[in-house]
């Protein structure tokens, strides 16, 4: 993968150092089981104390000087493997956030979450392996087959036999894991997933007494994966019985062998026992290896889901050198303008809109549900970029700027009110990092939002809970609007967000407005008809089609959809001067 480039660079060195204390605990290892065949045949075979006493002292100081590399390389790769999986993780956000919309909508968003976890760990924990038994491991193997034949060729002939049929079961190991592990990282996908929508709509659920339902959904992702991983490990399981199998069918070939070879004088007790430990070390790194495959292809699918995340390259491009023009704040022009989302079979939500909004004019935007509204002023910030046509913002393209520095422009509150955990104060300064208290009871009071806050017992410090649990939908709505007051932006969009509102608190909220951002463009959408009729263009929407501008008046006697929203909302007969058409 090439994402793995950059941390191979930066982690390079200290891994090698951590690859280097396992090679010398590795031939710690392996000088042991020799050291222990001359103390047997010639210090204990010969009844000599003293080569027992001073090859005895040297198997304790290999053994010292290889534990003493151990504690050294745990140290360092557990360092490296921290840093690694956290810097991971951060890039892996990073990237999430600067991508586009439609990028983000390529991916389930519990799918998102699985990658940024439980992937990253599986990464992180292979890497850690890696540093520590699994380099060891195949040093071990290919260590001690080499003592092993150094030490009697003629037992050797065991280890031919055995090592090819390991390292056929290994690479079938191989084989068959990664597809079915792939799979089951797609399957706790579907549990995140499931989990995700619960929590998100708990309230809908406990309201609709949906918990069996809910229940039934999340035990059929859990028994899927449950199901899935017996099966994989049903079929992995094969794997290390089958090892162990083999090379203790070696090592019972090596005794048979070795007490044919006492028997005739040609091979001295200690290769035998030698030869055993070197086996059993053989039969440990090849088990290790066996497990070691089994991760490498949980963390090769991980790293492959990750790296198809770093593969995304946003949909959106701009040229880095793009300026506003100077003197022109505010004005949004809508040129043409044509949308569809990206899996929509194509179907424009928004078509042909043509108008214009001018610096400190207040836009009224309405419609039927689904007539592409909260679309249409999504193109604005650019959430999204236009199939045809140009949206330009103070005369410039929006698709020729940084989106960072067109966003800075622009206040946006959500038809789906967001708030974070943390106290009041900190999300009306999420609109302006480090706007002082004055500032945020100003944008409060405007947005009649400040009354309730005084009233909590800890006012502006009060915590909230996740999403503004603990706050009703209206005073949810007050403190985003103050929010994006606080910014004090040249554009306002207001998508919505005064639905919770009764009509005497939205009207203090839109007079408030007023004073506090007189030369502000402020698009509000809004479903009541009330809630426009005194803004200086109202822009009617219908199946994504403009269908009037004009003022209150003009739209009510010239705009058939208008008449109708109106007739509808307001629940009067229209005026007899009327004309309708």
């Amino acid at each position: 993968m090439h994402f793995m480039k950059k941390y191979i660079r930066k982690f390079g060195k200290l891994f090698s150092l951590s690859v280097f204390l396992v090679t010398v605990e590795a031939l710690c290892d392996l000088l042991q089981p020799t050291i222990m065949a001359r103390i047997i045949d010639t210090g204990v075979a010969a009844n000599r104390m003293d080569v027992v006493l001073r090859l005895g002292g040297l198997m304790l100081l290999v053994t010292a000087f290889g534990a003493a590399a151990a504690a050294a390389r745990n140290i360092v790769s557990s360092r490296v493997s921290q840093q690694f999986g956290t810097e991971l993780r951060s890039d892996l956000f990073t990237k999430i956030q600067s991508l586009s919309f439609e990028n983000i909508d390529s991916f389930e968003r519990a799918s998102l979450v699985t990658r940024l976890t439980n992937d990253v760990t599986q990464v992180q924990f292979f890497s850690l392996g890696l540093m520590r038994i699994f380099v060891k491991a195949p040093l071990l193997c290919i260590g001690s087959f080499i003592m092993a034949v150094r030490l009697n060729p003629h037992l050797a002939l065991v280890l031919a036999i055995v090592v090819p049929i390991v390292a056929l079961l290994i690479f079938i190991n191989m084989k068959v894991g990664f597809p079915r592990f792939m799979k089951l990282q797609q399957m706790l996908d579907r549990i995140n997933g499931a989990t995700r929508e619960y929590l998100s709509g708990v309230r809908v659920v406990k309201a609709f007494n949906r918990y069996d339902y809910e229940t039934e959904k999340f035990d059929k992702a859990n028994m899927e994966y449950q199901g899935h991983s017996i099966k994989v490990m049903r079929v992995m399981s094969f794997f290390n019985p089958a090892i162990m199998l083999a090379v203790n069918f070696g090592i019972v070939g090596v005794i048979w062998l070795g007490g044919l070879g006492v028997s005739e004088g040609r091979t001295p007790v200690g290769h035998i026992i030698a030869f055993i430990n070197y086996m059993t070390q053989i039969l440990f790194a090849l088990m290790v290896i066996s497990w070691v495959m089994t991760l490498f292809v949980r963390a090769k699918a991980s790293t492959t889901r990750i790296g198809e995340v770093f593969a995304q390259n946003s949909t959106m491009e701009w040229k880095e050198d793009a300026q506003f023009h100077p003197g022109t704040k505010g004005r949004i022009d809508f040129e043409g303008v044509s949308f569809s989302y990206k899996g929509s079979s194509g179907t424009p939500v928004i078509r042909q809109v043509t108008f214009s909004c001018l610096p400190g004019q207040t836009v009224g935007i309405i419609g039927s549900t689904g007539s592409g509204k909260s679309s249409l002023v999504g193109l604005i910030p650019r959430y999204y970029d236009a199939d045809s046509g140009v949206i330009r913002v103070d005369g410039v393209d929006v698709r020729d700027v940084d989106p960072r520095k067109l966003r800075e422009k622009i206040a946006v509150v959500p038809q789906k009110t967001v708030l974070f955990t943390g106290t009041i104060l900190e999300n009306i300064r999420w609109g302006k990092d480090g706007a002082a208290e004055e500032e945020v009871r100003e944008a409060a009071q405007i947005a009649q939002a400040d009354g309730f806050i005084s009233g909590l017992p800890e006012g502006y410090l009060s915590e909230l809970g996740q999403r503004g649990v603990n706050l009703s939908g209206g005073q949810k709505q007050r403190i985003a609007i103050a929010r994006a007051l606080v910014r004090k932006p040249e554009i306002l969009i207001l998508d919505d967000c005064t639905s919770a509102l009764d009509v005497d608190t939205e009207a203090r909220i839109k007079q408030g407005l007023k004073a506090y951002a007189a030369d502000l463009t402020c698009i509000l959408i809004a479903q009541r008809v009330i809630s426009v009729m005194d803004t200086d263009q109202i822009v009617v929407l219908d199946h994504g089609e403009v269908a009037g501008i004009g003022d209150h008046d003009t739209l009510l006697q010239d705009c058939r959809v208008y008449r109708e929203i109106y007739q509808s909302q307001v629940g009067k007969e229209l005026q007899p001067n009327v004309e309708v058409n």
